[in-house]
């Protein structure tokens, strides 16, 4: 029998391990507190029986965290500068201004108990792409905590890691930067800004990279849904999602770490651009009933076993408004149709938030019988 993190390598690695992996796509401090009294994630992990994916936070600036409101790195030469407008846990306000020598940027975020989004764009005019450029800081990385983390998961799961960004793709980082309204007008009326403002992520992001070199990361995950299918087309994707993704991919791969691509589900009509950025494994594979554009097993087919596969399992309405019996057939068709060659982890598309103890078990246990 193999360990956790056997078998999730293994299956990341595209090969068969004992039975079908089973995990979550992030454990949110939300549902521990609300329906697991506070234990950590992966003490949850243990207690369903499921397979440990932790995920490393610190010095890799997500914006969606319930902390993110003052968290933001700053420099000498760019200083942000935080008024909370309310501290209220389930209505937080926070207005940010950023002092540069070449000029000033503002941002507004809000919040609830379960993630931070943002209500005002940083990037307002297309001079404030060079002070982005020119002043943004990359964050050092202190691998120290990094070692204890992956030492205290042990044989229980894999650790993974982010490219520093309020997403980890360029595209998706730049449509936490400015309105992707706007970002998408500019690709066609103003294509070189883009290109430009991508550019000056990417060299941050490959400056991270190398600053991630020794971390004992099992996988890293890159991209965001920004780059979904459901978000902009196919030709968008090609122009101003894979060559920038393919060299993070490639740095990534130069310093030994497997790489995991996020799409948020919506990968119709852009399969081949997913192969073709190198990466290791694609994630969430979200069906329709969840927000993707394509069922899981008709993504698989086209990708033909050329890369792993990560989730697939609406946590919504399978796992937390769901029967047992609707759990179990889901998982069982999850099995047959696209981990039967191995190289699958069974998991839910995404974050969760209300879904009761008893529906886990069941989902967890539905997996556990999938039996290479």
């Amino acid at each position: 029998m193999m360990t956790s993190k056997e078998r999730l390598l293994s299956a990341l690695h595209r090969r068969k391990p004992d039975r079908l992996p089973v995990s979550v796509h992030q454990w949110q401090p939300y549902h521990l507190d609300t329906y697991l009294g506070g234990i950590s994630d992966l003490e949850a992990f243990a207690q369903f029986g499921m397979d440990a994916q932790i995920q490393y936070f610190e010095s890799m600036g997500q914006f969606w965290l319930v902390d993110a409101d003052c968290t933001k790195a700053s420099t000498r030469e760019w200083q942000d500068e935080v008024t909370i407008v309310s501290n209220d846990p389930d209505k937080r306000i926070a207005h940010h201004t950023i002092q540069t020598p070449k000029g000033s940027l503002t941002y507004k975020t809000a919040g609830d108990r379960k993630t931070t989004w943002i209500t005002e764009y940083l990037i307002k005019r297309d001079e404030d792409l060079e002070l982005v450029r020119k002043y943004m800081p990359v964050p050092s990385l202190d691998l120290e905590p990094i070692v204890g983390l992956y030492d205290r998961v042990g044989d229980a799961g894999i650790l993974r890691g982010f490219v520093w960004g309020d997403q980890a793709g360029p595209w998706q980082h730049a449509c936490c930067l400015a309105d992707i309204n706007d970002l998408i007008l500019k690709c066609f009326d103003q294509p070189d800004w883009v290109h430009e403002l991508l550019g000056a992520l990417l060299e941050k992001k490959l400056r991270f990279v190398e600053a991630m070199k020794g971390a004992k990361f099992d996988l890293v995950e890159t991209g965001g849904g920004a780059s979904s299918s459901t978000v902009i087309s196919p030709k968008l994707h090609e122009e101003f999602c894979l060559p920038y993704d393919r060299k993070i991919h490639d740095a990534l791969h130069d310093e030994g770490f497997l790489v995991t691509y996020h799409t948020c589900g919506g990968t119709k009509g852009i399969e081949e651009h997913i192969v073709a950025n190198n990466c290791d494994v694609s994630e969430t594979l979200a069906p329709p009933s969840v927000g993707g554009n394509q069922e899981p097993w008709d993504y698989a087919a086209k990708i033909d076993g050329r890369i792993g596969m990560i989730g697939g399992v609406d946590q919504f309405n399978v796992v937390t408004d769901g029967s047992p019996e609707l759990i179990r057939q889901t998982v069982e068709r999850l099995f047959q149709t696209v981990g039967a060659r191995g190289g699958y982890i069974c998991c839910m598309s995404d974050h969760f938030f209300d879904t009761a103890p008893e529906k886990l078990q069941a989902f967890a246990d539905a997996v556990q019988e999938c039996v290479y």
